[in-house]
């Protein structure tokens, strides 16, 4: 069991520069309206100018977007290779962004700096977006790209060591593709997750349904953000929705990582402390200060170590 310690939540143990970036944060948040006052689209594509509080990062030239077949139509995936030529497995990379923004080809260079730290292929998955195309789609479509690389995959990359992680709504996508892929189809080839302050209990934990703090994500978000993921008002106990409550027998070797200021903190908390009791191969990686996927600002000193952490722990299940 993980009981973290209380010091780790004191503000006095929080480093410098992130306390820069998250007054940096707030005051960004102060001085621009809402993304609520605007549509969805207006602010997938004001993300992939640059407009919003992440930083832009540049696509990778050689970037290889191909697609593969799914339940409703062809799916786009993104393969970004390490530099090294001769990858040893992949990652298999679920964005984040409320199961609402984001897309494969926004963090290019993160995952090319993943790809040369552990030497496997990256590749991101383009599924569909809330609200234009809400619950199960985005399920669907990691699914069955989680599938086709367990199944298929070795057709086109080395898949001898298998990886599957994601961000935010991304955690929650890969919990979900993993138990999906044990209950029906009895596979359990990915040796490895990655999770970064995933979203675990859609009926909310007591972080997410009390932060009002403006630090990248407040409950006002996450429950709009809920929303449009949910419309049809789904069981939010169900184990396909909420995958805190699923039966995690089988799951492979898990890292979790999240900031202490993040409004998904308790998430974190409650899924690997379940997730320790069917796999005792389990990390909880807490860091003070830090805001909600953190991990996106590379000139943090905590950025450089949760990257490292993680890389540290792939290479250590790949062999």
């Amino acid at each position: 069991m993980f009981l973290p310690d209380p010091k780790l939540f004191e503000d006095d143990n929080i480093p410098d520069d992130t306390k820069a970036l998250n007054d940096k944060l707030i005051a960004f948040a102060q001085a621009n309206p809402s993304m609520w006052d605007y549509s969805p689209q207006a602010v997938r594509q004001a993300r992939r100018e640059g407009k919003g509080a992440f930083p832009f990062e540049t696509e990778d030239p050689n970037a290889e977007n191909f697609f593969i077949p799914a339940q409703d139509g062809d799916l786009k995936l993104r393969a970004i290779q390490p530099d090294s030529k001769s990858p040893r497995g992949v990652f298999l990379h679920i964005h984040g962004g409320g199961w609402m923004l984001g897309a494969c080809d926004l963090q290019d260079e993160r995952l090319k700096e993943l790809a040369n730290d552990t030497n496997l292929t990256c590749i991101s998955v383009d599924y569909r977006l809330a609200p234009e195309t809400p619950y199960p789609a985005a399920c669907n479509d990691c699914e069955a790209a989680a599938l086709w690389l367990a199944t298929k995959g070795h057709e086109k990359f080395n898949t001898g060591f298998l990886a599957i992680g994601g961000d935010s709504a991304g955690g929650h996508l890969t919990a979900n593709a993993l138990v999906r892929l044990r209950d029906k189809h009895n596979i359990t080839a990915y040796k490895a997750a990655l999770f970064i302050a995933g979203a675990f209990d859609m009926g909310g934990t007591p972080s997410t349904l009390d932060f009002h703090e403006k630090l990248v994500l407040t409950t006002t978000d996450i429950q709009n953000f809920a929303s449009a993921f949910l419309q049809n008002n789904e069981d939010r106990k169900n184990p396909d929705v909420s995958p805190l409550y699923a039966n995690l027998e089988g799951m492979p070797p898990a890292h979790f990582s999240v900031g202490t200021k993040d409004a998904l903190m308790d998430d974190s908390l409650f899924m690997a402390n379940k997730w320790v009791q069917s796999q005792p191969d389990t990390e909880l990686d807490i860091y003070p200060g830090a805001c909600h996927v953190f991990q996106y600002f590379p000139e943090l000193a905590q950025t450089r170590k949760s990257r490292k952490r993680m890389s540290d722990f792939l290479n250590r299940l790949a062999g």
